[in-house]
């Protein structure tokens, strides 16, 4: 795929995925949270020019450095989105003005490193920008439907151990 392919995918799955985090969505419990990340990443690393060959050292340094900056990213982002669960057991997700805090900061923070990698000479490929897009979606994910898990009203999950073997409370005369 070419890196004008690679920037329009960026920039589809990143509109996207702004607009739909400030409207409430259902958390679903379907295991299948991680596909699209996945999908993304080995997109990305299908290309062959993630690591340029002649700065393989800064490369490197750079595409690590994008890389935890995805996964801190998708770690607040997550951290600050609002759950809720309604009376039914469904889990809602909306994401908050944090949200977007954290969005600015690993923004700013990714210009600064591709400015850093300008500057040092290294041919920096969007695949670089696409894996660490899939970290921030895949760790994100993650971490809602692992906080979801927890937001669930007991009933959502079926029956607790001993529910429905109650007695009701005799009261002894005196």
């Amino acid at each position: 795929m070419s890196g004008l392919v690679n920037a329009l995918v960026i920039a589809a799955v990143v509109v996207l995925v702004i607009v739909r985090q400030f409207r409430a969505q259902r958390i679903g419990s379907d295991r299948r949270w991680w596909l699209v990340p996945v999908i993304l990443g080995v997109v990305a690393l299908r290309e062959p020019g993630i690591v340029d060959t002649h700065h393989r050292t800064e490369s490197i340094v750079l595409l690590g450095a994008e890389l935890l900056i995805g996964l801190a990213m998708g770690a607040g982002w997550a951290w600050t989105t609002r759950i809720w669960a309604e009376p039914d057991g469904t889990v809602w997700s909306k994401s908050t003005k944090a949200s977007v805090t954290v969005w600015i900061g690993g923004i700013a923070l990714r210009v600064g490193l591709f400015a850093l990698g300008a500057a040092l000479g290294v041919h920096q490929n969007s695949s670089a920008l696409l894996v660490a897009l899939a970290a921030t979606l895949l760790v994100r994910s993650g971490i809602l439907v692992w906080r979801a898990q927890s937001q669930a009203p007991a009933s959502a999950h079926g029956p607790a151990y001993g529910d429905g073997m109650a007695r009701p409370a005799w009261k002894e005369r005196v």
